[in-house]
């Protein structure tokens, strides 16, 4: 057996072990990992490359922290909640398009912070109520707001288990919101139907708002959503519009964002508590933070010990059926970001002959279906306790259908990589 297979063995061994056994966070799991690969391939050790690795996705962690913040302060002053019930009166006559504006509401979140988290404890918490008070049993409320959850954690603009993915090949993170885009919106869109035409009739305004109760978070001034529009269109312009927006980068947006929903709550009153709720913030980032710091250090143990190239060349010569197998068996190490760095990267070799963005947009969305599962099945956990479900496990088989036919799409995005990128690229 080669060393660098024993090697590689031992590091999964050990993610495995600190999950499952050790009930140990994935991030520190994954820290772990690399601490073991370095001894068994005899390296020491290496604090340089342990510190480098922590360090390899920082920019990804930044835009998580100031844009989780970002997403706190805008939910302590009611922009969220208002935007809900903004939804429903406007489209409350065509439940449709109703479901449809709620679908891309709860993906809100994921796609301007990367993570599927955000979407379930801000607006996905939101929908909830709404869709059990439109006539939604409670376990099919979860199961959608779940699956929505997963989309806006694939969507663009920012998608992490993307960067992840691009940051172990050295590809930049360029070039993929159409496919990103492909592999989220039609998904999230095509079950969000199922469930209205399935489980909704028709709306009876009066009545879904006299159920509906958002505590204290109501809109405190028309110009707390200032912010919200800045963010959004400079955002989309620097992404699109190179030449007439300056560079700022989007932890940095996210920081300006931030400063002006501060300055707003003090010149309209309502007040804000920014260290009470930037704590908040950081405390639902804290666990995905880790495990990017953990995933860099993964990576970087994997280049050091040679198992990164010796998985490279050894991925091209797989046949065909073994590459989809193992993509299809991405969900199913409990972590999207896991998932992506550990299996999605050498992935990423093997269709080496593939168009790479389309891919990894394929990948991506396979890699996110990660979060549902169990050990940990997060997104699932954090449903069942807004609905006061006991078990979890019950939104998670009213989610099977939904998964596999996310896994079916990713894995037609794989097969027909090239032909999708002459139409979309």
């Amino acid at each position: 057996m080669d060393y660098q297979l024993i090697i590689l063995i031992a590091m999964l061994a050990m993610f495995v072990l600190g999950v499952i056994k050790l009930k140990l966070p994935a991030g520190v799991s994954l820290m772990l990992a690399g601490v073991v690969g370095a001894l068994v391939g005899g390296e020491g050790l290496p604090l340089r490359h342990l510190v480098e690795g922590a360090f390899g996705f920082f920019e990804p962690i930044l835009i998580i922290a100031v844009g989780m913040i970002f997403m706190e302060l805008l939910k302590s002053r009611g922009v969220l909640a208002s935007i809900s019930v903004g939804s429903l009166k406007a489209f409350h006559r065509f439940p449709t398009l109703l479901i449809i504006a709620l679908a891309v509401f709860v993906m809100f979140p994921g796609t301007m912070t990367g993570l599927a988290t955000m979407s379930i404890l801000t607006t996905g918490a939101l929908a909830l109520p709404l869709l059990i008070a439109m006539g939604m049993p409670k376990l099919s409320a979860g199961s959608l707001v779940v699956m929505l959850s997963v989309c806006g954690e694939v969507a663009p603009p920012i998608c992490v288990p993307a960067m992840i993915i691009g940051g172990g090949v050295d590809m930049p993170y360029i070039g993929l919101a159409k496919p990103l885009f492909l592999a989220s919106f039609p998904i999230a869109i095509i079950l969000s139907l199922v469930y209205r035409f399935k489980y909704l009739g028709r709306v009876d305004l009066d009545e879904i708002t006299r159920k509906l109760e958002f505590g204290e978070e109501k809109l405190q001034s028309r110009l707390d959503f200032i912010p919200l529009v800045f963010v959004i269109v400079y955002m989309v312009g620097e992404t699109m519009l190179h030449g007439y927006f300056i560079h700022l980068g989007i932890p940095l947006i996210f920081a300006i964002g931030i400063l002006m929903i501060v300055g707003i709550s003090i010149f309209t009153g309502g007040g804000v508590s920014i260290f009470k709720v930037s704590g908040a913030g950081m405390k639902k980032a804290m666990p995905v933070m880790a495990i990017l710091a953990g995933v860099g250090i993964f990576l970087e143990i994997l280049t050091l010990t040679g198992v990164r190239g010796y998985l490279t060349v050894n991925a091209l010569f797989l046949p065909d059926a073994l590459k989809y197998s193992i993509a299809m068996m991405m969900p199913f190490l409990g972590s999207a970001y896991g998932s992506a760095s550990i299996i999605g990267v050498p992935l990423l070799y093997v269709f080496i002959g593939k168009n790479e963005l389309v891919v990894t947009s394929g990948l991506v969305l396979m890699a996110s279906l990660g979060d549902l599962m169990p050990p940990p099945s997060l997104l699932c956990s954090y449903a069942a306790q807004m609905l006061k479900e006991k078990n979890h496990f019950k939104i998670l088989r009213r989610s099977l259908w939904p998964i596999i036919f996310a896994l079916i799409f990713g894995l037609l995005i794989l097969i027909f990589a090239t032909q999708i990128a002459n139409i979309i690229l």
